[in-house]
């Protein structure tokens, strides 16, 4: 059995190095930096964080970004943050090429965030992330491989 890498602090943690859509690499070769885990970042940080990363294509690091929101909010924005956490890994399933897993992520993520819909928090575009996920999963079911672009998540500019 192979030693797991492990933190500081003894958890567990993949020192693989990964490409821009985290597929994970052979130890030794060049990926992409990965982004820090555990950051407690304002919702305006995480959102235009998150936002440089899609732009950037890589929604693997930006569900990295939403996933650190959601486990330090408590109250009812930590399922926004899982929502949207759960988007951006659809997105990276898509550009991956796992239409079922971008059909099934992007489906749920569109849900989780349906609460949020008609007063939608941070400026975030709950509406429109809804139209461009579902848009986007009706379309990998379609296609054997779709060419998905990352999504607006607010009406703000950062």
């Amino acid at each position: 059995m192979s030693r797991r890498d492990r933190d500081a602090e003894g958890r567990a943690r993949n020192a693989r190095p990964r490409d821009g859509l985290g597929r994970p690499l052979p130890y030794g070769a060049d990926g992409v930096e990965r982004q820090p885990e555990g950051i407690a970042r304002t919702p305006a940080q995480t959102l235009a964080e998150a936002q440089w990363l899609l732009d950037d294509g890589k929604p693997f690091h930006a569900h990295e970004v939403f996933e650190d929101a959601w486990k330090t909010t408590d109250g009812p924005d930590r399922e926004l943050w899982r929502g949207l956490a759960q988007l951006a890994v659809g997105l990276t399933h898509a550009a991956r090429g796992n239409n079922v897993g971008a059909v099934s992520l992007l489906e749920r993520g569109a849900a989780n965030i349906e609460p949020f819909r008609t007063e939608p928090p941070h400026g975030i575009d709950v509406t429109g992330l809804q139209e461009w996920a579902r848009s986007l999963a009706e379309e990998a079911k379609r296609r054997v491989r779709v060419s998905p672009s990352p999504p607006r998540l607010t009406r703000l500019t950062y």
